[in-house]
């Protein structure tokens, strides 16, 4: 029986004592490691799965972390993390108090460069091989791993853009498998498969226009390949670019059959790779989904209607409506910049667009929502999902910073939904025509009203603009919330004592403010809460500070929501718990009033 090779390596140093014929045995340790902890303890696992042998190829040919090494996004990077010191904690990636999930600096010498959003790395480690060269040092190598999806990206092309006029000795490896989290599109994604497919003739090969040494495309699931090229490229010199094929999930038959579903697949048998159903009836929906149905709804209604989403047709579900309407909803690819203006574009010629992004990831085109949008009163509508807390992404994946980055472009109206019908009746209050653009944002997760499909859907009716509404009256205390986080209040007050004393008002229009409702509210009430799922230095909170402080109120205010730190990892319980804007923190402090 063979001895187990894994349990003996805790760095990329003991890798290396290794003779390069047992490296087919580590990698299939390796992948069975990922399995079985990610199979219990859920996260990333098709990506990661993906790229075992190059991993273990990075770490074996090159001497890190003297040499530099940047996985993109940071989906693919396990194998990375279990090789550099992390294997006996692996268990607690993604958990609060535990590993992130991502690479990130202040938790490895080997992560060299914090990343979680796409198309970074390469940007990155041309600054790191360009410093590299100031300091003159010329052997050390910097390699930048980045994958088909993440590598059409603005950015991606910015970086290659100016590596090629430098000299600096920067290797560009292309993890190619024609998927991200959905399946890779555009012009450039046929160019690569017309690559593989050995149709593209050499002398057309973009890479090389772009004057990098290119190498491939070669199987990036065959160890002794990857590592011989890998050595025939550490001896050259200047911008390389490495076209490696793999196959996303590999290892695992299930994840490679369906890599859209195995990409965070959540518990699994590791065994046979069969998902654990979760218990999913008579659950609220999920928000995406009242987004999806309901823009399909609409959809069906006005011609006029239009869908874009940057690389998330799924995980926004927009693919409702890009299987029913392809040519009216558009996967433009990893490229939120673009969304924007091309959102832009068309409302100028009348039509009314939908522009689903992350909420996290609108901060990657805030340029295009100011100047683009906002600036030119263009009555976009921009569908934010996981805004708030998002769990076990973390840091990099929380959309905390919405209220406060929208709340300050003149024309934007900014509006936080309660709950589903809410949702659902914005939307279609959008589409029947508003004078400026509007950021409807709304959390990752399911919603509160179990029957709203059945009771609810498509029974719409129209939401007057910068209205607040009085959910429970009070005599002594007035809560203030944005949002869905208002159901956390809610269920607080009905919790405590004396809950007479407390009234509770949802300010769904974060901007405009409802100030007529606000005067009301101040000269009723000597104390005001206000609570949101966003940062508290500019949101929603702060808004109505300055509004106390323009009209002379001396009312006590207390404002909840997240603290000025950046919030890592854990589930959005925890996360609401620490914030003190859970159910049980708010209970704590109603109760102390």
């Amino acid at each position: 029986m063979k001895s187990n090779l894994l349990e003996h390596i805790y760095s990329p140093t003991d890798l290396r004592q290794l003779d390069e014929a047992q490296l087919p045995q580590l990698a299939q340790e390796l992948r069975d490691f990922i399995i079985n902890i990610v199979a219990t303890k859920e996260g990333h696992l098709g990506a990661s799965l993906g790229v075992v042998e190059l991993t273990i190829a990075l770490h074996y040919v090159f001497n890190t972390p003297e040499d530099l090494l940047v996985w993109d996004v940071g989906h693919q990077a396990y194998g990375h993390k279990i090789l550099t010191e992390r294997r006996t904690i692996f268990h607690t990636n993604r958990q609060l108090n535990g590993i992130s999930g991502f690479p990130r600096r202040s938790e490895s010498i080997y992560d060299t460069f914090g990343v979680g959003h796409s198309s970074t790395s390469i940007s990155a480690v041309l600054g790191m091989a360009i410093a590299s060269n100031l300091k003159r040092d010329f052997e050390k190598q910097h390699v930048a791993v980045i994958g088909d999806a993440s590598i059409a990206s603005g950015m991606a092309f910015e970086g290659l853009n100016h590596a090629g006029v430098t000299d600096a000795n920067l290797l560009v490896i292309l993890n190619d498998n024609a998927i991200g989290i959905d399946p890779s599109v555009g012009a450039l994604k046929k160019y690569l498969t017309s690559v593989k497919e050995g149709k593209n003739p050499k002398q057309n090969n973009m890479i090389r226009s772009l004057n990098f040494n290119y190498s491939g495309p070669i199987d990036g699931n065959d160890i002794f390949a990857v590592i011989k090229e890998l050595k025939r490229l550490q001896k050259i010199k200047g911008p390389k670019f490495l076209h490696l094929i793999t196959t996303k999930g590999k290892g695992l038959q299930q994840a490679e059959e369906n890599q859209v579903k195995y990409h965070a697949p959540g518990k699994f048998d590791a065994t046979t790779g069969e998902i654990i159903p979760k218990h999913e009836e008579h659950l609220p929906p999920k928000y995406q989904d009242v987004f999806g149905l309901t823009i399909l709804d609409l959809a069906k209604k006005n011609e006029k209607i239009v869908g874009i989403t940057p690389a998330m047709p799924s995980g926004s579900s927009l693919k409702f409506m890009m299987d029913a309407f392809p040519k009216r909803a558009f996967d433009v690819g990893i490229a939120e910049q673009h969304a924007v203006t091309l959102s832009a574009g068309m409302a100028t010629q009348g039509m009314i667009v939908y522009c689903n992004i992350y909420s996290t990831f609108l901060q990657r085109a805030y340029d295009q929502v100011i100047h683009d949008v906002a600036l030119q009163n263009l009555p976009v509508i921009f569908c934010l999902d996981r805004a708030g807390l998002v769990g076990e992404d973390g840091a990099t994946h929380h959309g905390v910073f919405d209220l406060a980055y929208l709340r300050c472009i003149p024309n934007m109206i900014v509006y936080a939904p309660l709950n589903e019908i809410e949702l659902q009746n914005i939307l279609y209050t959008a589409q029947l025509g508003l004078r400026h653009p509007i950021a409807i944002r709304y959390p990752r997760g399911r919603g509160v009203i179990s029957d709203w499909k059945n009771l609810h859907f498509g029974k719409y009716q129209q939401i007057e603009i910068g209205k607040a509404k009085i959910l429970k009256s009070g005599t002594k205390i007035a809560v203030l919330s944005a949002g869905a986080i208002g159901n956390n209040v809610t269920l607080a007050l009905s919790k405590i004592k004396h809950r007479e004393k407390f009234a509770h008002y949802d300010f769904a229009f974060v901007k405009p403010l409802d100030e007529n409702e606000l005067h009301t509210i101040f000269d009723q009430f000597e104390t005001i809460i206000t609570i949101e799922d966003g940062v508290t230095k500019g949101g929603f909170g702060s808004a109505i500070l300055e509004f106390a402080a323009m009209y002379h109120y001396s009312s006590k205010i207390k404002v909840l929501g997240i603290p000025d730190i950046f919030i890592e990892q854990g589930s959005i319980d925890e996360l609401q718990q620490y914030c003190s804007i859970s159910v049980d923190s708010l209970e704590i402090v109603f109760s102390s009033c």
